[in-house]
């Protein structure tokens, strides 16, 4: 992409975050389910209009790359709400200050990712045994996540920075509604809110060394990578008030990602292999795996991964139902 267009396009989303901010600054309730489900339509909206300009004035894969990139981020974040849940719920976060507490981690998580991401591509045009690296991790990762199960609350554990940030800022001990700063005996303290951003920034710094290289599987246009990153983070804040208590019916998230992680993991180290001129691995030949393919695959594994999550929830809830009145 042209510099007019990285420019134009950094300043359509800042202009997105700072809108963001006022709807934050004058809403004086708590999110309800109608608000989070008008946001969220808006945000996967603003992703499709971004999408359809790439279909049209971007030549080659960029749109379908897009499509493919921010569906997986968007999946991947999905697993960012459990630990988003059990924040709120350690640091018994007041409800109103929610919202204001997940768009301040967010952006600040945005920021941070946008350097990951120059980074890794610069890494990838400098030398393609990099796609080594993040195939063989995403492999891991997918095999860990498949082991480990569900996310409970083990998954958050106050790491060095933040318990060093106990200890060194002057922190009070109780919330003052929204507010990061308070006044308490005349001397001015940072509330627990600050504790609570800090965490959720790192929590999603932290699921992008798995995002990012996913992404990477599937483009290497830092563009393509950058924008689909900020669209899936900028929806994922209304997403949470959204769908918070439909997590725990999606049973089978965790094994739905791991298999999307492991088959772009795969898709990478084949891509490196190509690099390297070999195409056969004895009688095995490798194909090339296209983005409409791997589109494909993700959608499809999503879609099964959720099916068979709410039939299983269902059919719990059933047998739930006949012990409770065969207890009676």
């Amino acid at each position: 992409m042209s510099p007019a267009v990285w420019v134009l396009t950094i300043a359509g989303l800042l202009a997105i975050v700072a809108f963001d901010l006022i709807v934050i600054a004058r809403r004086n309730h708590t999110v309800t389910i109608k608000d989070a489900t008008r946001w969220v339509l808006f945000y996967v909206g603003l992703a499709g209009l971004f999408a359809l300009g790439l279909f049209l004035f971007s030549p080659g894969q960029s749109g379908s790359e897009f499509v493919a990139g921010y569906i997986t981020e968007y999946s991947l974040s999905v697993d960012n709400l459990f630990v988003f849940v059990i924040i709120m719920a350690r640091f018994a976060v007041p409800s109103l200050a929610q919202d204001k507490v997940l768009y301040i981690g967010i952006v600040v998580s945005m920021l941070l990712r946008a350097i990951f991401i120059l980074a890794g591509a610069a890494a990838i045009s400098a030398a393609s045994w990099v796609f080594y690296i993040f195939g063989a991790f995403l492999v891991y990762t997918a095999v860990r996540l498949a082991i480990e199960g569900e996310n409970d609350e083990s998954d958050f554990q106050e790491n060095v920075v933040i318990r060093g940030m106990r200890r060194i800022l002057p922190l009070q001990h109780d919330y003052d509604g929204a507010k990061l700063v308070s006044r308490t005996s005349g001397r001015r303290m940072l509330t627990p809110l600050v504790i609570v951003i800090s965490a959720i920034g790192m929590a999603n710094v932290i699921f992008a060394l798995d995002s990012i290289p996913a992404i990477f599987g599937l483009t290497q246009d830092a563009y393509v990578v950058l924008t689909a990153n900020a669209f899936a983070l900028m929806g994922l804040r209304q997403l949470y008030f959204l769908i918070g208590g439909l997590l725990e019916r999606i049973v089978y998230l965790n094994v739905g990602l791991s298999v999307i992680l492991a088959f772009i993991g795969v898709k990478l180290i084949i891509e490196a292999l190509h690099g390297s001129h070999i195409d056969d691995i004895g009688a095995i030949h490798l194909p090339h795996i296209g983005i409409l393919t791997s589109l494909g695959f993700i959608v499809g594994t999503l879609f099964v991964t959720t099916v068979a999550s709410l039939v299983k929830s269902a059919r719990d809830n059933r047998r739930e139902a006949i012990r409770i009145k065969i207890d009676e």
